[in-house]
């Protein structure tokens, strides 16, 4: 467990589903990921997510405001065997993401700092973010967390930037 003065990060339980999944039914959080999640589906990202940690020793963290108890979001690393292009120079990648509710109040930046200096201690190496071009604040943070742009990827759903630390 990891904790800032307004968060706790933990490994994901199975209680954190239900918000999980609600989370991923949010336009405003998927707009720039793909688009809203079935529960199925969401169930099998939170599947994805939980057995990170078995099998890789790191995974996503749950992120729940400390105050209020809730769930606020995730993040953390992920090793998702997909064409991250051949700059990227590593299969590990970083994300987050946030409710609706919670955006805009520097959560994301706080529980970030604090899984990449655990990332850093625990396991090191390079690791590499995914970010939509029209994504403007999650590249600021990228930026902020010492991401830089290394390529770019032309997908289905628009121009992904291919951002590198480490």
């Amino acid at each position: 467990m990891l904790e800032t003065d307004r968060l706790v990060l933990r490994r994901p339980e199975s209680s954190d589903f239900g918000a999980f999944a609600q989370m991923f039914r949010e336009t405003e959080v998927t707009q720039h990921i793909g688009g809203n999640l079935s529960r199925a589906d969401a169930w099998a990202r939170f599947l994805r997510d939980c057995g990170h940690w078995a099998l890789e020793g790191f995974g996503q963290f749950t992120i729940i405001e400390k105050v209020s108890g809730a769930y606020v979001g995730k993040t953390g690393f992920a090793k998702y065997e997909r064409d991250l292009g051949a700059r990227a120079g590593t299969a590990v990648e970083t994300s987050w993401t946030l409710r609706t509710g919670f955006q805009g109040l520097g959560y994301a930046r706080e529980a970030c700092r604090v899984a990449q200096s655990w990332y850093d201690d625990r396991v090191g190496g390079p690791t590499a973010c995914l970010i939509a071009e029209r994504n403007t604040s999650s590249r600021r943070l990228a930026a902020h967390l010492g991401y830089g742009e290394v390529d770019k990827l032309t997908r289905p759903t628009g121009t992904i930037i291919v951002l590198r630390r480490g």
